[in-house]
């Protein structure tokens, strides 16, 4: 139907033209005619055969410049990254059970992981993008960052370690690539962009029913599915930015939101696994109202700032009770959950303004060690002031 309009449209034109022409040359004179038109059968095939336009060469240099950029990267990076396949006994016979992501960070054979990948594992399996099949060794692991570090014994000459990135220094709409091997499918490749930074996810609840939050996740669109748990997230010269970790979506794919422990905590905490089998978290002892924030707060309860940590608890025997600081002493019922209000609220931390409590927990991680003394400015019945806190360790 679409091309018998395109006929009537080139009929009428025809009639239009002629009608005009006809007009023209029965009321004007030779000295007052207007220019003569195109003809009308040049009109029309402009009309009736559009011709498409070149791609300007620049934009196809270009466009070609990125599309090597991405096959270079591919080809270097892929031999570092592994598939994981974990097995665990099972009346007395191995049972393969899950299946991860992993990559090479040195010619001494170790592999960074997810925790949550090799965590219930009595086998270890990893197999190289060559098709090469060797048992690993689990050195340590890390529920609280879900990192973990496992070992193969392998020529060096045939290892490719990745080099480390800098995620302090990523931004929002960066792109980035992540490389594993999502529903057992070895050395896949996305592309994508960093969506947000600063994200927190959820950790473990301890037996006393403490909860630690795994803090400062890079957020991804990069399309990342189960299997891809462990694997590299990448910057555009192919270092590593962060580990891929979660997804968030109901029904286990790709959904356009996925997190990646940033590579700032990777450097932090594989060392020590490596060295000590462990990695000691700074703790301060405090706790607060959940997800509520200061801003919820704020107009509720006429606080006179928008940001900080309200303090709701202190944990007895601990650095915050030591230096001083205050929990909450009143219940309050807001939106039908009691929290505890009137405690300090902490404002910063060695000049570090904090928004919530995500942000601390983010700083002590990135930025502090055991041991190491911080001083908090501390809001206490309206009045700032420093206090001087020497961190302990989480328990």
């Amino acid at each position: 139907m679409g091309r018998f309009r395109g006929i009537w449209f080139v009929v009428v034109l025809l009639i239009g033209s002629s009608l005009a022409c006809s007009l023209t040359g029965s009321e004007g004179d030779a000295e007052n005619d207007p220019p003569a038109a195109v003809p009308v059968q040049e009109s029309a095939l402009i009309f009736a055969s559009p011709t498409p336009m070149l791609l300007p060469e620049r934009l196809a240099i270009d466009a070609d410049a990125e599309e090597q950029l991405l096959v270079n990267l591919y080809e270097r990076v892929n031999p570092a990254v592994v598939n994981i396949d974990v097995a665990a006994a099972a009346f007395g016979d191995l049972s393969e059970f899950g299946s991860g992501s992993g990559f090479v960070i040195d010619k001494d054979g170790h592999i960074v992981t997810n925790n949550h990948v090799v965590e219930n594992a009595d086998e270890v399996r990893v197999t190289f993008f060559d098709g090469t099949v060797i048992t690993a060794k689990i050195v340590a692991r890390d529920e609280d960052s879900d990192l973990a570090v496992i070992k193969v014994e392998m020529d060096p000459e045939r290892l490719a370690p990745l080099e480390f990135g800098d995620s302090d220094s990523l931004r929002v709409g960066q792109r980035v690539i992540a490389i594993g091997n999502p529903w057992d499918l070895g050395g896949t490749m996305t592309v994508g962009i960093i969506s947000a930074l600063g994200r927190t996810l959820p950790g473990r609840i301890t037996a006393d029913l403490s909860r630690y939050s795994i803090p400062d996740l890079i957020q991804t669109d990069a399309a990342i599915n189960p299997g891809n748990s462990g694997g590299p997230l990448l910057d555009s010269m192919g270092r590593v930015v962060g580990v891929n970790t979660a997804i968030r979506s109901e029904g286990r794919y790709n959904a356009g939101v996925g997190f990646a422990v940033p590579v700032g905590i990777v450097k932090r905490v594989v060392p020590a696994l490596i060295s000590e089998g462990r990695y000691r978290y700074p703790y301060l002892g405090i706790s607060a109202n959940g997800e509520i924030t200061v801003a919820d707060l704020a107009e509720e309860l006429n606080l006179p700032v928008q940001h900080g940590v309200l303090i709701s608890e202190i944990v007895p025997g601990q650095p915050a009770e030591d230096a001083g600081l205050r929990g909450g002493t009143q219940s309050y019922a807001f939106y039908g959950q009691q929290i505890l209000t009137g405690g300090d609220i902490i404002l910063s931390i060695d000049g570090y303004a904090l928004r919530d409590f995500d942000d601390l927990i983010a700083y002590l991680v990135r930025e502090t060690s055991v041991g190491q003394e911080v001083m908090l400015s501390v809001l206490r019945d309206g009045e700032q002031s420093e206090i001087p806190l020497t961190l302990g360790e989480r328990p």
